[in-house]
């Protein structure tokens, strides 16, 4: 069946493409690069023509409150509209595990307020949330180092590989619709801190990771379990370590 990819020349869009394209479907990556934009809706009619699932993995440009909210509500919108014209009959969103727990955080608001519009919109769904991919880690280290200090709470969280996300994604794609959120992560828990301490060592960063139970994350006040996916979660199968060897 053909499949749009919304987000698919992206780190984890390219990987759903690729392994719906393996499983003999027509898997097509729409993006502004490929010249289709959901803010604007260009392009959107043309590349939904005959599609049986939209999978959409976009982010924002930006991360600015207001910017986020604005793009995943702007694109969202147009996305399933366009999917109601065009007769896509399943959309499946990538969201992030814990998201109605970090409603301190700008980007994580937004994320509730695309999958609140996904739900009232009457296509049948399957929203796939994950934990943060390996990838990502830099990222987090980056948004809490002030100088050269790493300022980390001593909370666990369970990150994954973005290959094992990507799995996930197109298997929800084939799969029937389950009008709720399925829960993806990896298969070991660690402590944050440790965890992006560990990932700097690797790299021969310089800069020092603080535990510190009251630093924010993306600003937002983490508890033990914030981060962490409920008992359902389905585990991927590549450990931090694993993955990380790999990058060598």
């Amino acid at each position: 069946m053909k499949i749009v990819v919304i987000g698919g020349t992206g780190l984890i869009g390219s990987k759903v493409v690729a392994r719906l394209g393996e499983q003999g479907h027509e898997a097509l990556a729409a993006s502004p690069g490929t010249g289709v934009d959901t803010v604007t809706g260009e392009g959107l009619a043309e590349a939904l023509t005959d599609a049986s699932v939209v999978v959409d993995v976009s982010n924002s440009p930006s991360f600015e409150d207001r910017a986020v909210l604005e793009f995943f509500r702007t694109a969202t919108a147009n996305l399933l509209k366009a999917e109601a014209e065009a007769g896509v009959t399943h959309h499946v969103a990538l969201s992030v595990v814990g998201t109605e727990r970090l409603q301190e955080s700008g980007y994580f608001r937004a994320k509730l307020a695309q999958e609140e519009l996904i739900r009232e919109s009457g296509t049948p769904y399957s929203i796939v949330r994950a934990t943060q991919f390996f990838e990502f880690v830099n990222a987090i280290a980056a948004e809490a180092t002030d100088g050269d200090t790493v300022r980390l709470a001593p909370v666990r969280i369970q990150p994954a590989a973005s290959d094992d996300v990507a799995a996930a994604v197109a298997r929800a794609a084939v799969s029937a619709p389950v009008n709720a959120h399925i829960e993806v992560a990896g298969p070991e828990a660690l402590r944050l801190d440790e965890l992006v301490r560990d990932a700097l060592a690797a790299q021969d960063d310089a800069r020092t990771v603080v535990t510190d139970p009251g630093a924010r994350y993306f600003g937002t006040v983490l508890e033990e379990t914030t981060l962490l996916p409920g008992p359902d979660a389905r585990l991927g199968a590549v450990t931090f370590g694993e993955w990380a060897a790999g990058q060598r």
